[in-house]
């Protein structure tokens, strides 16, 4: 259980000041000029001592990808990108840094920055955010006329610029290369890798696309220092993570818990349970829409972490915890997601521009009980041909959900497919 003293964002509820005032009395922006003249590597070491995996959902080393940037300014400058989009289903956590906790996110944007040698970063928000880009815009107005950021950022010597950019809302813009051609003002479509971003990314240049949290808990681990969040969780993954808990819960909400918590604790301690009590519950999907859902054999004593998840044939993703209690049809829940798939695939792969709609169109015959049982293992089977074949992983966020139901849930597909003809044969 996290302890009070250890929690990063100490007003996730928005219930202080969220300006420039109001951070400073939390700790912001406190010894900003000593972090930097301790210098780049420095930074760069601490962030991977720290053990701070991605919160994006991919959960890759940030200390590591900083590191990838080029170690000297050359002729192209530098760029940071951070990904502010947030479009996967049931996740919910950046939105809440921007709009009560942004001084947090601007810190970090010019502690990544000078880590990087980058002097302009740019902070891609979905469109849709409209009190959080203000509540952003605010927390960068206020660091500019501080003299925090801007010429000579907090007296370091360091000049840093930083932007808000709105996107148009396209969940494959999540994606960081398909976010970049984005911010150039073309179409949000993936870009093959290699080249990286680090080598070529925004205008050509080097990048490096970060998303919200990831930025946001850069300063505060800088400031405690890397073994204090290292000590935090398990090994491999450490610190603390907001978790986002909605559905079948008595009280959905988001909460910063410490990694490798037991599900079955964060829904009870933070959600008062499962609605119906513990035995209610039929699956969970841990990680936001594109992991493959757990039945409750497996909820009942799963940790809440990378490698955990992974062991069970799911992933922590963004840690966006959907509770399904036994009054779902999970059939339809899954045929539900496949259709949002469909509609954001961008189209540029074939496997996931004909596949998603395929997938779609066969789990809603099935959801309706108008599909022939042989059609469960050819469902089963192009899912695994769409599954790493396509440039960005919105293959496979659409291909996981639906494995995840025919691994778990067959014979209740089969029983719809045969009670359905049963019915029909009548």
């Amino acid at each position: 259980m996290l302890q009070d003293r250890d929690r990063i964002f100490t007003n996730l509820y928005g219930l202080q000041d969220i300006g420039l005032t109001g951070a400073r009395a939390r700790g912001d922006w406190d010894g900003t000029k000593a972090i930097m003249e301790k210098g780049q590597d420095w930074i760069i070491n601490e962030m991977k001592e720290s053990g701070l995996r991605g919160r994006g959902g991919a959960g890759f080393s940030t200390g590591m990808k900083w590191s990838f940037m080029p170690k000297q300014e050359g002729e192209r400058p530098h760029y940071l990108v951070v990904n502010a989009d947030e479009g996967e289903p049931g996740t919910c956590k950046d939105r809440e840094i921007m709009r009560h906790d942004p001084h947090k996110l601007v810190e970090g944007c010019l502690l990544a920055s000078f880590a990087i040698r980058a002097h302009t970063c740019y902070i891609y928000i979905r469109g849709e955010f409209y009190r959080e880009a203000e509540a952003l815009q605010s927390a960068i107005d206020e660091a500019y006329a501080a003299g925090l950021i801007g010429k000579n950022a907090c007296g370091s010597g360091w000049d840093f610029d930083l932007y808000v950019h709105r996107g148009m809302g396209a969940y494959v813009c999540g994606e960081e290369t398909a976010l970049i051609n984005s911010l150039e003002g073309k179409k949000g479509q993936p870009r093959l890798k290699p080249p990286f971003p680090a080598g070529v990314g925004l205008y050509g240049c080097p990048t490096t696309v970060n998303n919200v949290e990831s930025i946001a808990v850069a300063p505060t681990i800088l400031r405690r220092g890397a073994s204090w969040f290292a000590g935090l969780g398990r090994p491999k993954n450490s610190g603390t993570k907001l978790f986002c808990i909605s559905g079948h819960v008595n009280t959905p909400c988001n909460v910063e818990e410490e990694m490798g918590i037991p599900l079955k604790e964060l829904l009870e301690k933070h959600c008062g349970g499962v609605r119906g009590g513990w035995d209610n519950l039929l699956a969970v999907i841990p990680g936001g829409s594109s992991v493959p859902m757990m039945p409750k054999s497996v909820c009942d004593t799963v940790l809440m972490d990378f490698d955990s998840l992974r062991e069970v044939g799911s992933g922590l993703g963004t840690a966006a915890v959907i509770v399904m209690d036994k009054s779902t049809d999970v059939i339809q829940a899954i045929n539900r997601l496949a259709k949002f798939y469909t509609h954001e695939s961008c189209g540029q792969c074939t496997p996931c521009r004909e596949g998603t709609g395929w997938m779609a169109r066969v789990l809603d015959r099935i959801a309706h009980g108008k599909a022939a049982v042989e059609e469960i293992d050819m469902l089963f089977e192009v899912s695994k041909q769409i599954e790493g074949h396509t440039i960005c992983a919105l293959g496979d966020a659409a291909a996981w959900p639906i494995q995840g139901l025919i691994r778990h849930f067959r014979p209740l597909i089969e029983a719809r497919i045969l009670g359905q003809s049963a019915q029909a044969a009548e």
